[in-house]
């Protein structure tokens, strides 16, 4: 039967696998429960069928049954009033029911087998689809958290983009004051030197200050002693 070689296909099918390939995985799920649920009144309307056919063979086979008996009862009835020949036609009638029987019996113990499988195979079904119908609410659920852990992802991802361009900033911050730090460094080192220079210009003049005040105190010890 094609719907039960698609309904095993389909309850043999890894889940998870079909998820990822699904854009949608909630309507997917959906659509296949719907696709079983369809297989599922074809399946129904069949087991409906053969038990009908079941009942079916069980009347025929009763209303022989009852013909059977009848003639038999008739064929005694007319031993009783002295008619063998009369018995005779109701034993003949007797023996076509039995042939018929035979065929009826055998026809009623293959429609109670198919009836039996039929209402098996309806009955799981009916509790595989009731499975999926549960394990359907767990995989709608999984896929929310799948997108939802998915956009979640994403966000950090972006975070770990903003940060990775703080952290390039910052590396440029550091180089800027860096080179500041280095000029000011220069700054003061020319500012130094140009403060040396004056320093070593005034020891100069202030070394021939001394020399001239010596040669004046001299002279005027010369003038003392009239030399």
């Amino acid at each position: 039967m094609g719907i039960m070689t698609r309904f095993k296909d389909i309850m043999a099918a890894n889940f998870n696998a079909l998820l990822d390939r699904c854009e949608d995985p909630e309507k997917m799920i959906d659509q296949y429960l719907r696709n079983l649920e369809q297989d599922f009144a074809k399946v129904k309307a069949e087991t409906a069928s053969i038990m009908a056919e079941e009942k079916s063979a069980k009347r025929k086979l009763d209303e022989c049954e009852s013909e059977m008996n009848k003639m038999a009862e008739y064929a005694k009835k007319a031993v009783a009033a002295g008619n063998d020949n009369e018995a005779r036609t109701f034993l003949s009638k007797k023996a076509e029911y039995a042939q018929k029987q035979e065929v009826l019996a055998k026809n009623y113990e293959m429609a109670c087998d198919n009836s039996a499988k039929m209402r098996q195979m309806h009955s799981k079904l009916e509790s595989d689809i009731a499975s999926l119908k549960s394990k359907r609410d767990m995989l709608k659920a999984k896929a929310r958290v799948a997108e939802t852990q998915k956009k979640m992802n994403q966000t950090v991802s972006g975070l770990e983009s903003a940060g990775s361009n703080m952290a390039a900033f910052d590396r440029m911050e550091e180089k800027v004051n860096k080179m500041l730090d280095e000029a000011d460094a220069m700054s003061e080192l020319n500012s130094q030197s140009a403060e040396d220079d004056v320093d070593a210009l005034m020891k100069k003049y202030d070394t021939g200050n001394q020399s001239s005040a010596v040669d004046d105190e001299l002279a005027a010890l010369k003038a003392e002693m009239g030399m």
